[in-house]
């Protein structure tokens, strides 16, 4: 079993580590154990070559999986999102690069393609679809999926397939590109600090596979934590812990460097920096998923749960500012949604039959706009690379 596995290799990297901490519950004792940054086991958990969650095992997403996407509510933000790349696509007034970057199975990517196939004429010669992801099962899936709309005549353009390594080095990047990352950056691996006795300190993970992982304290492993708490105005309570998004920053930054022309789209869960230092938020945003049940235990089904955190906007914004995005647009999903059209597509139907193409796609409508979790909660952030 591939949880046995890896986390025999958790253990092994624990074990040998260098760094020390210092358990949370020691009621005065004076005992250091080994341990590594909970990122570095984050990592490990979500990423492992072999055995991470998001890089092996079965399909993830949908149904089948652990956790729903706003994707796979109808084909309702496929059309949107298509509508939106077109207008965009006439102010660059080039064909453009259309970048899913943590692709899934590719359905998003496709019903954008067939949607947009639909609405322009143009569509074929002016986007090309690019999906990147890491996991092997998903992409075989896409591009399945994509196989299956080039024998229907919905692809358009031959679509790309990378892996993340592999789309850092393509020249994709460097050419007029619109990238989406629809939750993305939830996925990306985080520091957890907190506050004790007044003072910053990071959890890291400590133990081994036999008996067990468990939390402890350690000194700060990023120097750069304590200047974006101080930023973003973020002062935590005694005990309280919040999550550091270093990954999301390092994104950003990598990105910013190798674009040279285009826009990215960033759709995910999240909050501006008020919310993360709020009293109802002592113990962070950490969640963890597995057959679409939540649970906040991350030291559990290693390799075989999500493990995610909601999106500090406010960080995301000043880390973009200084790699050189420009912020276009930042607003609730909703918003996106109506700005964009969504209420164009709602249809008038006085057939008794529930599951026909209208009455899914107006109850796709309903969901995604009167959802409190979809509407209010998922944000849109716009960022130029000029």
């Amino acid at each position: 079993m591939n949880e046995k596995e890896l986390a025999a290799s958790i253990g092994t990297d624990i074990a040998a580590s260098s760094l020390i901490g210092w358990p949370v519950n020691s009621r005065g004792e004076d005992r250091s154990v080994p341990c590594i940054s909970f990122l570095r086991y984050m990592n490990a958990c979500l990423y492992d070559v072999q055995y991470g969650y998001y890089t092996s095992g079965p399909t993830r997403v949908g149904k089948d999986g652990d956790f729903y996407t706003s994707s796979g509510i109808g084909q309702v933000l496929s059309e949107v999102l298509a509508g939106y790349a077109i207008t965009y696509g006439k102010t660059l007034n080039v064909p453009l690069k259309l970048i899913e970057w943590g692709a899934g199975t590719g359905r998003l990517s496709a019903q954008i393609a067939a949607a947009g196939r639909r609405r322009s004429h143009s569509w074929n010669s002016s986007f090309q679809p690019i999906l990147i992801e890491d996991h092997p099962l998903h992409m075989q899936e896409a591009r399945q999926t994509f196989a299956d709309l080039s024998s229907s005549g919905e692809a358009g353009q031959k679509a790309h397939f990378f892996s993340s390594n592999e789309a850092w080095e393509a020249s994709c990047l460097r050419e007029p590109a619109l990238v989406l990352a629809n939750e993305l950056l939830d996925a990306f691996p985080v520091h957890l600090v907190a506050c004790i006795d007044g003072q910053i300190v990071e959890i890291g993970v400590a133990g081994d596979a036999a008996q067990g992982f468990y939390e402890v304290y350690m000194p700060l492993t990023d120097s750069r934590i304590s200047g974006w708490l101080e930023r973003d105005g973020i002062k935590l309570r005694e005990g309280q812990r919040t999550e550091i998004h270093s990954g999301a920053a390092d994104f950003l930054k990598r990105l910013g460097s190798v674009m040279t022309r285009g826009r990215l789209i960033l759709i995910d869960y999240g909050h501006e920096a008020d919310e993360y230092a709020a009293e109802h938020r002592m113990r962070g945003t950490l969640m963890c998923y597995w057959r679409h049940i939540a649970s906040d235990n991350p030291y559990i089904r290693i390799g075989q749960q999500d493990i995610t955190s909601h999106v500090p906007f406010t960080f995301v914004r000043n880390e973009a500012l200084e790699s050189g995005w420009r912020v276009i647009d930042y607003i609730t999903q909703k918003q996106f949604l109506i700005e964009n059209g969504v209420l164009e597509m709602l249809q008038n139907y006085n057939g008794t039959d529930p599951f026909s193409e209208e009455m899914r796609k107006n109850r796709a409508i309903r969901q995604l706009l009167l959802s409190d979790q979809m509407s209010e909660s998922f944000k849109v952030m716009v960022l130029d690379k000029i």
